[in-house]
């Protein structure tokens, strides 16, 4: 089998641009490698998600319970392994996943009170990893934003129109209990946490990315 890296953080934390880096690194190395992103937007099987960010269901991130909102993303995970990057996990790739399974648990935790956080994991790792099927991460990094500096990357973003923030993106309530939440996944399942910025001000890309890629050496 491959190996399968996840790069975790909340949403303005650089998940996005620290996954592409690492892929970039290792390509140019010469090895087997894939990145992948969720929720894959541009599929049918992210249609519930997009209904659900977009507030169809509810205005606020609780308006859906954690267990309907990880389905619909559990769905979407699902139908991108089966179609787009099996074959390459079983062919020895190494997949780099922006957002995983392991979201679920930084964002839906949030909703629930804190004494039912492990049951809900154990949940969620059986439901996607065993009843599912698709494979369990071999490294999770969590990028450790403080949520004050990660909204002040999301409005610059979008140019400052809040409008464009997805139900997440807007509660700030809801931003800082997912924090609670992630430090807690990290710790529970032994993620490997690297702190992004000084709580004010966020350590530069480049700062980051030779911590990341100093983190995952161990499993090339």
């Amino acid at each position: 089998m491959g190996k399968l890296i996840v790069i975790e953080g909340l949403d303005g934390s650089g998940k996005g641009t620290q996954a592409q880096i690492l892929f970039d690194t290792l390509e140019k190395q010469g090895r087997k490698v894939k990145k992948i992103s969720f929720p894959v937007y541009s599929s049918d099987s992210s249609a519930l998600v997009r209904m659900y960010l977009a507030g169809q269901f509810g205005s606020r991130p609780g308006d859906v319970n954690a267990y309907a909102a990880s389905s619909f993303y559990a769905v979407d995970r699902f139908a991108s392994f089966k179609s787009d990057w099996e074959k390459l996990y079983n062919d020895d790739y190494i997949i780099i996943a922006d957002r995983y399974t392991t979201s679920n648990g930084v964002h839906q935790c949030s909703k629930l009170p804190e004494e039912e956080w492990t049951g809900f994991m154990d949940w969620l790792y059986d439901f996607e990893y065993k009843k599912m099927g698709i494979p369990a991460p071999d490294m999770v990094i969590y990028l450790d934003m403080s949520p004050q500096v990660s909204q002040k990357l999301l409005s610059g973003r979008y140019s400052g129109d809040e409008s464009k923030k997805d139900i997440h993106e807007k509660d700030k309530e809801y931003l800082d209990r997912s924090r609670q939440a992630a430090r807690f996944c990290a710790d529970h399942d032994s993620w490997t946490t690297i702190k992004c910025d000084d709580g004010e001000t966020p350590y530069t890309i480049e700062e980051i990315s030779h911590i990341v890629y100093d983190t995952i050496r161990s499993l090339l």
